[in-house]
Order: C-alpha cells, then structure tokens, then sequence
C-alpha cells in the first residue's frame, strides 16, 4: 500500500475566468503522488456563505495563500490524505468560526480538493471512481446556460440565468450535442434582431431584451429553431437569483420597472411557468424570504424542481430546516460556499435521502479545474451546472465529463430526465 501521509501542502496565487486572483493548492504525499485544485468565486453570494477571503483591497488573496502556507501546511502535516473526513474536520476547527472567516473558504476549499485529488493519485484512480468506492457510475444531467443575466451581465436582465436541459438525450455526448445546436440557434435570433453584443461572465449570450419575460420567449424559439419541441426534448432551467433584487419581502425588477411584494413575485414567476416549458427554478424568492420558499413550493413542487442556492449555500443545516419547511426540492452544491468536500457531501446527503434533486454547481468565476466533475459523476449527484456552452473553463468541464463517459465506455449511464425532481419534498 502507498504511504498516503500529507508531506507539503503549497498555496499559490492563480487567476480566475474574470482576471481576478484565486487560490491554487498542491498536496504531495510520501509516496510521491500530488493532488492540485483551484478555489472559484461567485459575483451572486448568498449572504451566509462562507467567507472569499480578501485582501484589504477587496481583491487580492495573500492572506489567504499565506493561511495555505502556515497553519493549514502545519495542521495537515502528518495527516492520512485517505481519511477526507479528518483533514477537513482539522480544517474546520483550525479556522474556528461558522463561515471560515479567518482562514477562508477560498483556502480551505483549495485544499480540500486537493487533498481529494491526491488520495485518488495515490490510488491509481481517477476521482471519480476513487469517490464511487465501487458504486456503478452515472453520467449528470447538465444544465446549460444559453443567455447570461443579473450579476453575469451587468444587471441587464434581472433574471441571471436562462438554460436548457436535453431532456430527450440518451448520453451526456448528445445532451451536449443538443444543447450546442440551441446555443448557436439562439446566437442566431440574436444576430438576426441585430442585438449579438457578445457573451456574459459565464459564456452564454449578452442578454439584449425588452423585458424578462422576452429573454424566456427568445430561449423558446431557440430551442424550436435549433429543431426540438420545447418542454419534451428540451425544456428550460431559470436561476431567477431573486437575492439579488429583493429583500425584506420586497421584490425591485429593474428591466421590466415593476417591485412586488412577496405573492407577487411569486404569481410573477408561477405566470412563466403557466406560460413557458420551464422545468426547474432556482431561488424564485430571496434567500430571507422563508415564508415565500414555502408558498412558491407548495404551489408548484409537484410540477418543477424547486432549486435552494442562496437560500441553503451548500449547508446541511440549512438544507435540514428546507427539508422541514418544505421550502424547496432540490439543493445546488458549490464547494466554496462551505468551504470543505466533507461538509459538502452532507449536504447533498441529506437532500438525497429526502428524495430531492442534487446538482453540482460551478461558479462565474471559474478556472480550468475539474474537480465538481468529478464530484457530480463520483457522488451521483444526478445534475450539473458549469456555465454556458462557451469559454475554456467551461469547456474544460463539459469536454472532462465527456472523457469520463468515454472512459466507461458500455458501462456509462446517463441520469437524464430521471435526475430532475419534480415532487413536493
């Protein structure tokens, strides 16, 4: 057996898809093998996540590399990379506070996955495999933005993100396949309305529209005019991120000039439902408006996945009260938000034994790591959502799971439309 014991832990300063700074972290072990992660950062946070560490100019992060260099190297020295679940609890309690505010979750995030990609190393294995621990392997469902908005687009659409899902794909190469078709279907609306101003933070389209509802009609003549029936083959996604525009129970839409109390928002988006083949929402209400997660779930959880992102930030003990609550169905997992895999992965446990849907999610700011690729596949986490269909640290992920399928080769499945939950939880 490889002597799996953490000899150095290295942080480095790297750059992120928006030319910001971001942590890399390298783990080498004693038998020689090293694992490597970068951490990603968000432009919409959810005001409980844990903490992005800065620097007093609000956009470097030497503070926390030199964590990286210091206490964390010290803590993990000595450690079994193999026994995840202790190098992240030491991480925990090396940082001491409830949103990794002194070491930060850009630095405990970084080397969390790099201590995973580094027991994997030591084992001959892919992550993927390494996380499966011999479970048959199923390729996610991806989620695929097609125009940008909100934070990704200088608030030109209060909506931020408007997707496709392939529900009519039977692998993740078609799926993908389909979705490209889309996507340059809806480039084309765009530049035949002389309205083609280039791409969001993320790669999907610069959202040139009227109205919010208008980016959803526009995404429907896409889907048909890249040859699919709307809603049977593919079916649309919305990140409403209504954190960003409402609080307090007060909802500001600055395209379409309107504020809404709670129900309102609520009737707003229940309205597009009626209207448009949308199968999943995520955060239809803001992340303090408890009482309208309750209502909008109650209302239509039996028919679209009800997606907790700024509202749960990736915690167990968030996910737990929704679970009570009955606020949502469905968790979107980042990494960073709690800043550890181990606190990650209960998360996305608890969501799936209330039979809710789990999707891996990337970040706006992103770089060529792979690794919640690997989390998705490995944990079979049923769903992922890494950005649009353009830009290398969104391709880098979509092209990885393609290799993976590849790598499975007949033994590959693909979650498709099973993955979705449509059931009030």
């Amino acid at each position: 057996m490889p002597d799996t014991t953490i000899i150095k832990t290295l942080g480095r300063r790297v750059w992120d898809s928006r030319g910001r700074p971001t942590v890399e972290a390298d783990i080498e072990l004693a038998c020689g093998a090293r694992g490597r992660a970068i951490a990603p950062a968000g432009a919409s946070r959810g005001a409980r996540e844990a903490v992005d560490l800065r620097d007093s100019d609000g956009m470097g992060v030497e503070a926390a590399i030199a964590n990286v260099n210091g206490p964390i190297a010290g803590a993990l020295a000595g450690m079994d990379v193999d026994r995840q679940e202790d190098i992240d609890h030491a991480l925990i309690a090396l940082d001491g506070t409830p949103n990794k505010a002194r070491l930060g979750a850009n630095a405990t995030v970084a080397v969390s996955l790099a201590a995973l990609h580094a027991a994997a190393r030591a084992q001959g294995l892919p992550v993927f495999r390494y996380l499966a621990e011999g479970r048959a392997i199923r390729l996610p469902l991806p989620e695929i933005q097609i125009f940008g908005g909100g934070a990704h687009a200088g608030r030109r659409i209060d909506i931020q993100d408007l997707m496709v899902m392939a529900l009519a794909a039977t692998s993740f190469d078609e799926a993908l396949e389909m979705t490209a078709r889309v996507y340059h279907a809806a480039g084309e609306l765009m530049r035949d309305a002389g309205k083609l101003r280039g791409v969001a933070d993320e790669g999907g389209w610069w959202p040139e529209f009227a109205s919010n509802e208008e980016a959803i009609e526009t995404l429907v003549r896409a889907i048909a005019r890249a040859g699919f029936v709307p809603g049977d083959e593919v079916a649309i996604s919305l990140d409403i991120a209504a954190s960003e525009f409402g609080a307090r129970g007060r909802y500001r839409l600055g395209l379409d000039g309107s504020s809404l109390d709670s129900d309102g928002m609520c009737e707003l988006v229940l309205g597009w439902l009626d209207r448009y083949p949308i199968i999943s929402v995520e955060d239809p209400l803001a992340e303090d408006d408890r009482e309208g997660m309750m209502r909008f779930t109650a209302a239509a959880g039996h028919r679209v996945q009800i997606i907790g992102d700024d509202y749960l930030t990736t915690s167990a003990e968030r996910v737990h009260a929704a679970i009570a609550d009955r606020a949502c169905n469905a968790v979107l997992l980042k990494p960073n938000q709690c800043g550890t895999v181990t606190e990650t992965r209960a998360a996305l446990d608890l969501a799936k034994a209330a039979g809710w849907g789990c999707i891996v999610s990337a970040r706006s700011g992103e770089t060529e790591d792979v690794s919640i690729v690997h989390l998705a596949t490995g944990w079979d986490a049923g769903q992922l959502k890494v950005g649009s269909f353009a830009r290398g640290e969104r391709m880098a992920k979509w092209n990885e799971a393609l290799r993976i399928e590849e790598m499975l080769g007949g033994d590959a499945r693909f979650a498709g439309r099973g993955a979705l939950s449509l059931k009030q939880s």
